[in-house]
């Protein structure tokens, strides 16, 4: 199966911290080397946003190179739009992007990977399946 890596995920891989890196990264390599990683247009954008070295920039836009988009349909995006809302009207706040993250899981019936705790949120209205790293690092 599939699975949708969220921002948060690619940005710690591809940091050059010296430091160790989450059991989510470790997932991200596991999912690599299986070929199950999705990765969507706006996910590439926002990994790629705000990045002010051109070097660096390059660096990452090659690396990313490898992952094809997968091409999101128009219904796609009233389902995001419609989450939005859905959200909203229950008070729970989210990114354009999130949404779109949840509505590519749904229509794709596939789960998503994510430190992100708003994730947790969405769930409780959405139908969305997120999953955890296989091996928790102690």
């Amino acid at each position: 199966m599939k699975v949708l890596v969220d921002t948060d995920v690619w940005s710690e891989a591809l940091r050059k911290n010296k430091g160790k890196k989450s059991a989510y990264v470790d997932e991200l390599v596991d999912l690599i080397q299986e070929g199950r990683v999705e990765i969507i247009g706006p996910i590439r954008m926002e990994i790629l946003s705000g990045i002010r070295d051109q070097e660096i920039f390059d660096a990452f836009s090659l690396n990313l190179s490898s992952f094809v988009d997968r091409t999101i349909p128009s219904e796609v995006y009233v389902l995001a739009a419609k989450f939005f809302n859905l959200c909203r009207r229950k008070g729970i706040q989210g990114s354009n992007t999130d949404f779109l993250i949840c509505a590519c899981s749904v229509y794709w019936r596939i789960p998503v990977l994510s430190k992100d705790k708003d994730y947790l949120f969405y769930k409780k209205h959405l139908p969305i399946e997120l999953i955890q790293p296989r091996k928790i690092k102690r």
